[in-house]
């Protein structure tokens, strides 16, 4: 199809079977474990970053505010202008699909990692730097892993590697909170929860790279076959 996208038309065996035909599938893991890793890293900033500022560089409530938002406006600009606007552009002009999505994805992780950064600084404008270039990153990946669905599923699949993906996503958006709450409360202290968010983005780049592999389609499942009732007796 063109673009790259999936064949549109109702899956081979119904929606169950393919379902199971999925989660038997290494790319669509790579992609889940990959799209959640970045998601657990968004919902500790989304939820923890003012208490951070608060907390660990003693900032008021109302500096940590003005604070919190830079990161956030600068993600939003390397959303719309790397992960949006920069990857179709190179695509368009003829570069490699697989290599533009690729090195957008796993760069943009890597660039996550800068919340490693934040744990060895006590200066507030340090710290809002690493983790300015950690968002940026992250927010230019997301784009491109919301892209992937359509690009690798086979015909009939792409809502439910969306679905899948998303439901892995969204479990981060309760888990991150709640462990990071339970680390700082028992370390008194931000540094260990960074670092682990950290370490989780590191498994994420793992799966990018080595489970999900080459961004093309995976093959559409076998067909079932039938016989019938009483053959071979």
């Amino acid at each position: 199809m063109a673009g790259g996208a999936t064949v549109e038309g109702p899956p081979q065996g119904g929606t169950a079977a393919l379902l199971a035909y999925l989660l038997a599938n290494r790319k669509v893991w790579g992609l889940t474990i990959g799209f959640a890793a970045y998601g657990y890293s968004f919902y500790l900033f989304l939820t923890w970053l003012p208490g951070y500022l608060v907390q660990t560089m003693q900032m008021s409530i109302l500096e940590s505010a003005g604070f919190a938002a830079i990161p956030w406006i600068c993600a939003t600009v390397s959303d719309l202008i790397v992960g949006g606007w920069l990857v179709d552009h190179l695509i368009a002009r003829g570069r490699d699909e697989t290599v533009v999505r690729k090195t957008v994805l796993v760069g943009g992780m890597l660039l996550g990692l800068a919340v490693f950064g934040a744990t060895l600084t006590s200066d507030p404008v340090w710290a809002i730097a690493w983790i300015s270039i950690a968002l940026s990153g992250l927010a230019a990946s997301a784009p491109v892993g919301w892209s992937i669905p359509s690009l690798i599923a086979p015909r009939g699949g792409t809502a439910t590697i969306g679905g899948i993906m998303n439901f892995a996503n969204n479990m981060m958006g309760v888990v991150a909170p709640i462990a990071t709450g339970f680390i700082v409360g028992a370390t008194q202290s931000f540094a260990t929860a960074f670092l682990v968010a950290g370490i989780v983005l590191l498994v994420g780049i793992a799966a990018y790279v080595v489970v999900l592999g080459p961004i093309e389609a995976i093959p559409e499942p076998p067909a079932r076959r039938f016989e019938p009732m009483g053959a071979g007796n």
